[in-house]
């Protein structure tokens, strides 16, 4: 079997090496590692491999802590030490906005970087009936597969829910309907745990009757879900704890259904809204857009400084939560919310909005390219722009430097999903 030096780590967390001219990506191989590999996959200009032997060992290289690392799909990179992960990921940002963007930032923001194990507080998860492996499997999917891994326990779950996944194996098979249940989605608020669970087919009663006594038995509340996310609806216990998480350094509570778009990382995301509003900056008097607001995340802390913000968003359910926020907060005056398309705007529809002095953008992976070339010369003198996805990051930061004439005054990474390959970001660009 062929030996390599390993070069670096690629967007996926893969070992990247060199065999005769070709490059070889390695699951599970570090920088500077002398490795053993075989190939799973040849193709004319690279190779894809699995490791078979570290013959030496990077100095970054730790013991995995959970069982399932390398079989389960949900962490890549548990095997390296988190600051060395850190760098890694900043190499990532800055090599997307090199390579892609043509971009550099003036300045590299400090790292955003906070507990590495049991911060994950939303999971969707797969759900199986597979009698050859024990009956129920409940988990992420295996390491580029279709399959389920079968999941013992989670680290990076809280303790409480990396706790239910046997129990939830043990409910669900020995319900009527085991084989119509496809997914559960997982949702963790301040003081509420929703479980959702996907049915292809209404339960019975004695089915009901199993998910009534395990939500009281764990504490936990079941929701339903038989068609797309918006049919979700609260099963058991229907009066009890709200689902909801807060924002304490400015004094906010966001409610929200186990459906919606919210962090993974609620510690993190804290860090992430003080680092956005350092940046942004807002004052009394100034008037901010908040582009793909959500449910408000930024919005709200935005309109608590004082400033009159408007929060755009694509989806009207989502607007009329952010309102009801605003309005529990007692921030209506300050915070105006309106329901508009952002991946298809033009410079008329962003115009007809009127004149914003700061913005902050926060799409989801595909990015803000049409709304970026929108702004032409005439768009807002400061834009934080918090992403998702470096590469898009990168094409977007390309039209607001080259075309609309911003500076690219600083960047740095969010470690929002430790022990992943996942790169989140934050970015602002100043008017000259």
């Amino acid at each position: 079997m062929p030996i390599g030096v390993v070069e670096s780590l690629d967007h996926e967390a893969r070992g990247v090496t060199r065999l005769e001219g070709k490059t070889v990506f390695v699951d599970g191989a570090l920088p500077g590692e002398r490795v053993e590999y075989a190939s799973y996959r040849r193709k004319p200009s690279y190779e894809l491999a699995h490791l078979v032997a570290v013959h030496s060992a990077s100095a970054s290289r730790v013991p995995q802590l959970c069982e399932h690392f390398g079989i389960c799909g949900g962490c890549a990179m548990q095997h390296l030490e988190p600051s060395a992960q850190l760098a890694v990921k900043q190499r990532i940002l800055e090599d997307s906005l090199r390579h892609i963007g043509r971009v550099r930032p003036e300045r590299i923001l400090p790292p955003i970087h906070g507990a590495p194990w049991g911060y994950r507080r939303r999971a969707r998860f797969g759900v199986r009936k597979i009698p050859a492996r024990g009956g129920m499997l409940v988990g992420f999917h295996e390491w580029r597969s279709s399959y389920i891994a079968d999941m013992r326990s989670c680290a990076v779950l809280p303790p409480h829910v990396s706790a239910l996944l046997l129990p939830l194996r043990e409910l669900f098979g020995g319900m009527s309907m085991a084989d119509r249940i496809p997914q559960l989605e997982v949702a963790i608020g301040e003081q509420c745990t929703a479980l959702v669970l996907r049915i292809l087919a209404p339960l019975n009663s004695r089915d009901e009757a199993l998910l009534r006594a395990f939500a009281d038995r764990h504490g936990v509340v079941f929701y339903l879900q038989p068609k797309g996310p918006d049919s979700a609806y609260r099963f058991h216990p229907v009066p009890g704890p709200r689902l909801y998480y807060t924002l304490p350094e400015f004094g906010l509570e966001l409610e929200f259904r186990p459906t919606d778009f919210t962090q993974v990382n609620h510690a993190m995301n804290r860090v992430l809204v003080r680092r956005a509003l350092s940046l942004l900056d807002p004052r009394p008097g100034e008037r901010i857009a908040d582009m793909f607001c959500g449910l408000g995340n930024f919005t709200l802390p935005i309109a608590r400084s004082g400033a009159v913000v408007l929060g755009v968003e694509g989806s009207g359910a989502l607007v009329q939560r952010a309102l009801a926020s605003a309005k529990a907060n007692g921030l209506a005056d300050n915070a105006r919310f309106t329901v508009a398309n952002l991946f298809a705007c033009t410079a008329e529809s962003i115009g007809a909005l009127g004149h914003f002095d700061k913005m902050l953008i926060d799409p989801p992976r595909e990015g803000a390219i049409e709304l970026v070339k929108a702004f032409g010369r005439q768009g807002p003198r400061r834009i934080v722009y918090v992403s998702c996805n470096p590469a898009t990051l990168a094409r977007d930061a390309a039209v607001l430097v080259s075309i609309s004439g911003y500076r690219f005054a600083a960047a740095g990474v969010v470690n929002m999903f430790p022990h992943t390959s996942h790169v989140e970001s934050i970015a602002i660009f100043e008017r000259p």
